[in-house]
């Protein structure tokens, strides 16, 4: 059985709220994982942004290459930010393994809010696909997610360049990430 507080809803089924683990240890400063993958630059540029964000936002955020992180420290985390530049319309094979071998702990990600964002070097050379794909296997794991009416619907994306609007969008994702980090955990 996953790790996390049970509790029963209204329809009286047992869910698992792995986030709220630590909220029961104490008043302890959410912690968030920026993970990403660059070989050019552009997608750590936009893992950077949204860090400093998310630092600003009133959270503790962890920045790191792909393979500067193994799959069980994910549990470690309140929230779960991935990038990846757009390799043929999906995520970077690096960012894949890293989610592939999340699937040891299956279900301990209950809970967890998590997001996407994404890099690559044309309008409509697929950013979108990229992010969903992430976000796919973090709804498998049953984490959060929050969409957004504004701006980049799925998560930031980078094209070319992390221009303004990019920046703009790193920082809004992040700045909606740790407001819904905070609702969460109150409760």
């Amino acid at each position: 059985m996953a790790k996390g507080v049970e509790f029963e809803d209204k329809c009286g089924e047992i869910a698992l709220k792995q986030c709220f683990s630590r909220k029961l240890q104490g008043d302890a400063k959410m912690k968030v994982a920026v993970i990403y993958y660059s070989r050019g630059g552009t997608t750590k540029r936009m893992a950077e942004v949204i860090a400093d964000e998310i630092k600003k936002s009133g959270a503790d955020a962890d920045i790191s290459s792909v393979s500067e992180i193994e799959a069980s420290q994910l549990l470690e985390y309140d929230g779960i930010i991935i990038g990846s530049p757009t390799y043929y319309g999906t995520m970077a094979a690096q960012i894949k393994e890293l989610l592939d071998k999340s699937v040891a702990f299956h279900g301990e990600l209950d809970g967890i809010i998590g997001a996407a964002f994404s890099s690559a070097a044309n309008l409509a050379g697929g950013n979108e696909t990229t992010i969903l794909s992430i976000l796919q296997a973090m709804l498998i794991h049953g984490m959060i997610i929050q969409g957004d009416f504004q701006g980049d619907h799925y998560g930031a994306v980078a094209v070319g360049k992390v221009d303004k609007r990019c920046e703009d969008n790193c920082r809004r994702g992040a700045q909606r990430f740790v407001k819904l980090l905070k609702k969460v955990k109150s409760h």
